[in-house]
């Protein structure tokens, strides 16, 4: 039925019932599966007005992609947890749901599977959310948990 399932992960609870989700479908149709977590890419003028300069990364996109690496590698540890090894993960920058219609297309995936809601700023509430737009743009199937 599915041979290739992304699950946007960010972390969140929802999310987190997504990849659980995800996992089970995978394992009925004994398909691959990949994770990705977007972060959103900050510009230099951006990063020119933080105030705040972390110990290991010189600019907030370094951190932010630092961040994004490790809550994608979680993601993962979740999977195998589950029984599930046959996932990889990646990490992107821009903006979130298109980078993730995009990253679908590019893998060529027959499924994704996402939260309906997660660790989005308020601008979800205002603009529509990442799921809702996900649903909206993707051409393959969407199975938002």
């Amino acid at each position: 039925m599915f041979e290739n399932i992304l699950v946007p992960f960010d972390g969140s609870a929802q999310s987190e019932r997504a990849l659980r989700k995800a996992v089970e479908l995978a394992q009925l149709c004994n398909a691959k599966m990949m994770i990705l977590t977007v972060y959103r890419h900050h510009s230099m003028l951006e990063a020119s007005f933080s105030m705040v300069r972390g110990a290991e990364h010189d600019t907030p996109d370094k951190a932010l992609a630092a961040g994004a690496t490790e809550i994608a590698n979680n993601g993962r540890k979740i999977a195998n947890d589950c029984g599930f090894t046959d996932v990889r993960a990646f990490v992107r920058s821009g903006q979130i749901s298109r980078t993730i219609v995009e990253f679908a297309k590019k893998h060529e995936t027959d499924l994704i599977v996402l939260g309906s809601r997660g660790n989005g700023a308020i601008d979800g509430y205002l603009l529509g959310s990442v799921s809702h737009k996900v649903t909206g743009l993707a051409k393959q199937p969407v199975l938002v948990v």
